[in-house]
C-alpha cells in the first residue's frame, strides 16, 4: 500500500487557517487604494476662476478685433464697388489708316509649254529608224524617224512614166500643129483661084484643131507634173523632222512598226514634242479679282517643288470672258524659263501684285457683324458711336473699308455688347501694338472675301 505525504493532502474543511496566513489573504482581498490627495489648498478656486476670466477677456477681445477688421474690409468692398460702377469702362481703339496701294492674291495655277504637239505620219509605211527619243532636245527640222514607203515609191514612179508619156504626145501635137500651120499658111496665101475657099477653110480648120491637141496635151502634162510634185511633197516625209525647237515628251513607235497616214482616232502618233523655254501658266481668276488682271501686271511663280526659287512673269492674255460654269477668268501669265526648270502640266503657285484703289483698313477685331450689315464703332472724345461701313477685302487680320470710315478715325477693338450708342468710356490706344503693313512679298498672301 503506498505511503501518504501528508503535504499533498488538503486541509480538511473543519481545520482552521493559521493567523498569519489568515492576514495575507485578507490583505490580497482589499483592493489596492490610489494615492489621492482628499483635502485641497484653499487658494485653488481663486485660482481657477482667475485662469478663467483671462481665457473669456481673450475670446472676447479676439471676437472684437476680428470683427473690426471684417467691418473695415466690408466697408474698403463697398468703396471699391462704388467706385467701380461709377468709373468709365476701358476701351482698346485703334486708328483707321491708309491701306497698302497693291493688293497680293495667291492663287493655284497650271504650267503649259509655250508650243505643243504631237506629230503623226503624214505617209502610210513601215518606220525604218529613229534618231530622238524622250527627254531629247532636239531644234527644228532635225531628222527624227524615217519610213519606208514601197506603195508611195510605185505611185511616184507611175506618175514619172505617164508625165514622160505625155511629155512625148505634146512633142507629137506640137510637130502635127506645125505642119497644119504652113500648109494652112500656104493655102491662105495662095492665088484666087488657085485653090478653092472651102479647100481654105478646110486647111485652116485643120491648124486649129492640131493647136487644139497641142494645148490639150500641154494640160495633160501639166496635170501629170502637178501629180508628180504631189507625190515628191509626200515622199519628203518619209523623213519625220521636228518642227521646232524643244524636248521630245513621247515616242509611241519603233524600227518595223506599221504607220497609216492621217492623225484619226485609229492612226497612231509618231512622237509628242514641246517648246517650254519660255512658259504660260494658267490661272482661274475669281469673279471679284477680275477687274484686277490688266495685261503687263507683274507676277510671281512658285512650285513645291523648288521652294527655293521664283519665276518672274507677267500677264499677257486673259479670256475677257467670265466661265459661267466656275464664275473665273482664264488668265495667262508668261514665265522665262530658260534652264527649263519648269515643265509642262505643274502645278504652282502664282502671287500677283495688283493695283487698287486707295482704300482705310482697321484691325479686324473691329468689325461687328449685325443683321442690319456690318459696322463699326467710332469712339471720339470719349463717346461711341456706330457707323455703317463698307467693306472691300478681309484678311486674316485687318479689313479694308470702301465707306463708312474716316482716315485716323480712332475704332474701338473687342467691343462689348453691353456698351451702346452715346456711352462713354475711357479710351486705350492700341496703335503700338499693331503690326504695319509688309511690304509686297511672297508672304503676303490676301484672301478674297466680299464680291464688288
Amino acid at each position: 500500500m503506498p505511503s501518504h505525504d501528508p503535504s499533498t493532502t488538503p486541509p480538511s474543511s473543519g481545520a482552521k487557517t493559521p493567523p498569519k496566513e489568515q492576514s495575507i489573504l485578507i490583505d490580497l482581498a482589499k483592493p489596492e487604494q490610489p494615492n489621492v490627495p482628499t483635502t485641497f489648498s484653499p487658494n485653488t478656486g481663486k485660482n481657477i476662476g482667475i485662469a478663467t476670466l483671462f481665457v473669456v477677456v481673450t475670446l472676447a477681445g479676439s471676437f472684437f478685433v476680428v470683427q473690426h477688421f471684417r467691418s473695415r474690409r466690408t466697408a474698403e468692398l463697398d468703396t471699391a464697388t462704388a467706385s467701380s460702377a461709377e468709373a468709365l469702362p476701358v476701351v482698346d481703339v485703334a486708328s483707321v489708316r491708309p491701306a497698302a496701294a497693291t493688293q497680293m492674291l495667291k492663287l493655284p495655277g497650271e504650267t503649259g509649254a509655250w508650243h505643243e504637239t504631237t506629230i503623226y505620219a503624214r505617209v502610210s509605211g513601215y518606220v525604218a529608224s529613229w534618231k530622238a527619243d524622250i527627254g531629247d532636245k532636239v531644234v527644228k527640222d532635225q531628222l527624227l524617224a524615217t519610213i519606208d514607203t514601197p506603195d508611195l515609191d510605185d505611185q511616184l514612179a507611175a506618175a514619172q512614166a505617164k508625165l514622160k508619156v505625155s511629155e512625148s504626145e505634146v512633142a507629137v501635137a506640137e510637130s502635127s500643129s506645125n505642119f497644119a500651120k504652113t500648109t494652112y499658111d500656104r493655102w491662105r496665101d495662095s492665088g484666087k483661084g488657085v485653090v478653092s475657099d472651102q479647100e481654105r477653110d478646110e486647111k485652116k480648120a485643120e491648124y486649129e484643131s492640131s493647136v487644139a491637141k497641142l494645148n490639150a496635151a500641154k494640160s495633160q502634162v501639166n496635170l501629170d507634173q502637178a501629180e508628180v510634185d504631189q507625190l515628191n511633197a509626200l515622199s519628203q516625209f518619209k523623213e519625220v523632222r521636228a518642227p521646232f525647237d524643244g524636248v521630245i515628251t513621247g515616242r509611241r513607235i519603233d524600227i518595223g512598226d506599221l504607220v497609216t497616214a492621217g492623225s484619226t482616232s485609229s492612226t497612231t502618233s509618231l512622237y509628242s514634242i514641246a517648246q517650254f523655254n519660255q512658259m504660260r501658266v494658267f490661272v482661274n481668276v475669281p469673279h471679284d479679282a477680275s477687274a484686277k488682271m490688266i495685261l503687263d501686271t507683274p507676277a510671281t511663280v512658285t512650285s513645291d517643288e523648288y521652294p527655293d526659287q521664283e519665276f518672274a512673269g507677267t500677264i499677257e492674255r486673259t479670256s475677257n470672258a467670265i466661265d459661267p460654269a466656275s464664275s473665273t477668268l482664264r488668265v495667262e501669265v508668261d514665265v522665262p524659263n530658260p534652264s527649263l526648270t519648269l515643265v509642262p502640266g505643274m502645278p504652282v503657285e502664282v502671287l500677283f501684285n495688283l493695283k487698287q484703289q486707295p482704300v482705310l483698313e482697321v484691325p479686324a477685331s473691329a468689325l461687328i457683324i449685325r443683321s442690319s450689315g456690318p459696322e463699326m464703332a467710332v469712339v471720339k472724345n470719349g463717346m461711341v458711336s456706330f457707323h455703317k461701313v463698307d467693306i472691300a477685302r478681309e484678311q486674316s487680320d485687318m479689313v479694308e473699308i470702301r465707306s463708312g470710315l474716316s482716315l485716323n478715325d480712332q475704332v474701338a477693338l473687342n467691343l462689348s455688347s453691353q456698351i451702346a450708342e452715346g456711352d462713354h468710356v475711357t479710351v486705350n490706344n492700341m496703335d503700338s501694338t499693331i503690326t504695319p503693313n509688309p511690304p509686297p512679298a511672297k508672304e503676303a498672301v490676301a484672301v478674297l472675301a466680299h464680291a464688288e
